[in-house]
């Protein structure tokens, strides 16, 4: 997507009031409307209420339609059936189905990650700490942030922690609540999950990110993406230039007002120091290096993944397939 520099998120913020004060056009159904499918109770859904809310998308003169979904593949059927014009997924489930023939692609969304966390006061201070520990893992064993951190595991200690820890899979809720009565030894959560646990006394051991850099990469890759045919991007490039541009006023807006998380806070359901940690940590996610960097480092990324998934995580194809990220934002 658009990416954002420091200094542009300085310049975008310092135009944000008076866009907001000086707006007064009213929605119209002259708009071309762009719809968007969320989890109901994801991040993504504070990006898109700041747009709404501060009317990013009008004075871009799209309308944003915003569609809450229970699960997330949900949000991927609705888009592949054609309901939908974006999505937030990630790069390898993209890649995937542009091998398997759908001409899927993507912006840049975020690149926050999960983390394996642990208690302050635990005695847990590597990876190979964990040995025969009880580790809760969240998103499953093809989750990208486990393999990226069994990878650097087995790369460092000679360790591999699907068969020498006692693993359990679960929702990242449940995992949460264990790692809180200490049925877990060590947990690996989505990061949102993380955040609210290092108000609650853990910290972080290793986060996906640092697997990552460790397994090649040059700077941070976006976890995430907003996806969209690339068929209706070419056709609407206009439109979709629009909607990623109001996207990134409202992370310019949420980068530099701790006022708006404020606001947001019913929506994030924090308070105090629990929604400053949220805060802090979805600004660290917001993507700020070039496209073209960015993807040459997933394409490694890819061939790690590969190995370590296997088929069932990419398919028959064995490298991140050309067009996974949208060409018009390389340019």
């Amino acid at each position: 997507m658009m990416q954002i520099s420091k200094r542009e998120l300085g310049g975008l913020a310092l135009g944000l009031m008076a866009t907001t004060l000086g707006r007064s056009v009213m929605a119209t159904p002259d708009l071309p409307r762009v719809k968007v499918g969320v989890l109901k109770f994801g991040t993504v859904s504070w990006e898109l209420d700041s747009v709404k809310h501060h009317r990013f998308d009008q004075a871009n003169g799209i309308e944003l339609k915003v569609l809450d979904f229970a699960g997330e593949d949900a949000t991927n059927v609705a888009m592949l059936s054609g309901d939908l014009d974006v999505i937030v997924s990630d790069w390898l489930w993209v890649s995937r189905q542009r091998s398997e023939g759908e001409a899927l692609t993507l912006a840049p969304y975020s690149t926050a990650v999960g983390a394996m966390m642990v208690k302050q006061e635990s005695e847990i201070s590597s990876l190979e700490d964990l040995k025969g520990k009880k580790i809760g893992v969240a998103g499953g064993p093809l989750d990208k942030s486990w393999l990226l951190i069994q990878g650097l595991a087995r790369q460092d200690h000679q360790l591999d922690l699907a068969t020498e820890a006692d693993v359990v899979y679960g929702v990242p809720p449940l995992l949460s609540e264990k790692a809180l009565s200490g049925e877990l030894d060590a947990v690996l959560n989505f990061w949102h999950f993380c955040a609210r646990l290092e108000v609650k006394g853990f910290r972080r051991l290793i986060g996906a990110e640092d697997a990552a850099r460790a397994l090649g990469a040059s700077g941070p890759v976006s976890a995430l993406g907003y996806v969209f045919r690339e068929a209706w991007a070419e056709e609407n490039r206009a439109v979709a230039m629009r909607f990623l541009k109001a996207s990134a006023q409202a992370k310019a807006l949420l980068a530099t007002s701790d006022a708006e998380w404020v606001r947001l806070a019913p929506l994030v359901r924090a308070n105090g120091r629990e929604l400053e940690v949220l805060r802090d940590r979805y600004r660290e996610g917001i993507p700020r290096r070039p496209v073209a960097e960015e993807e040459v480092d997933a394409a490694r990324l890819y061939e790690v993944l590969a190995g370590l998934g296997g088929e069932k995580l990419v398919g028959k194809a064995r490298e991140l397939a050309p067009g996974t990220y949208w060409a018009a934002l390389k340019a």
